[in-house]
């Protein structure tokens, strides 16, 4: 059962759309076969060990697991998508940058800091993308909205929690940021072929 129970859990991995939990991963299996959780996180890393000497990787993010092409592979496998990665503009960068690291923030505190007015077009689009969500309203006149950034923007970056963001004094380069969402966006989120799924 021990082999058998590596090979769903990594089926379930390769073939889900998002990350998978410990309770969904349980989903998979009928009630008189389901594994504990502790034998699903064993076996969580038995396959995160099985994957050193392979082409994909197990990653834990914010809102479970998945199954990923390393990193280190990116620039081989984008060759796959005939379609350009798609650029985020400066305006963009800085907004999400400071919604990520002064949240939680309303839209009148990016613009104060950022020097421009912030048009609701480019929040609207975070929001669609998924990365960023409103969490409450300012007590102040107006009750301003609120925003905060999301599980989805976590899992995109590959992290689990916020506290792994670099330091802000590291987040100085634009540019830098831009660089890593167009190496993200070379990873299509809606993969249909479950066999290089690259979850992003």
């Amino acid at each position: 059962m021990k082999n058998n129970l590596i090979q769903i859990i990594e089926a379930a991995l390769l073939c889900a759309s998002r990350p998978l939990s410990v309770d969904e991963i349980q989903k998979v299996f009928n009630e008189e076969e389901c594994p504990t959780k502790d034998e699903i996180k064993n076996t969580l890393d038995e396959i995160d060990t099985l994957c050193i000497d392979r082409g994909v990787e197990l990653k834990k993010v914010s809102s479970g697991f998945r199954m990923q092409v390393k990193q280190s592979l990116s620039s081989y496998i984008a060759r796959l998508w005939e379609e350009k990665p798609q650029k985020y503009s400066k305006a963009t960068l800085e907004t999400l940058a400071l919604i990520a690291y002064r949240q939680p923030i309303t839209r009148g505190e990016i613009e104060e800091i950022r020097g421009v007015s912030v048009s609701t077009p480019l929040i609207r689009g975070i929001m669609e993308r998924g990365w960023i969500k409103i969490v409450g309203q300012r007590d102040v006149p107006g009750k301003p909205s609120l925003y905060a950034t999301t599980k989805e923007f976590l899992d995109y970056f590959d992290l689990q929690h916020l506290r792994e963001l670099p330091k802000l004094p590291d987040l100085t380069d634009v540019d830098s940021m831009d660089k890593k969402l167009s190496q993200k966006e070379d990873f299509k989120d809606d993969i249909s072929d479950p066999t290089v799924y690259l979850n992003s």
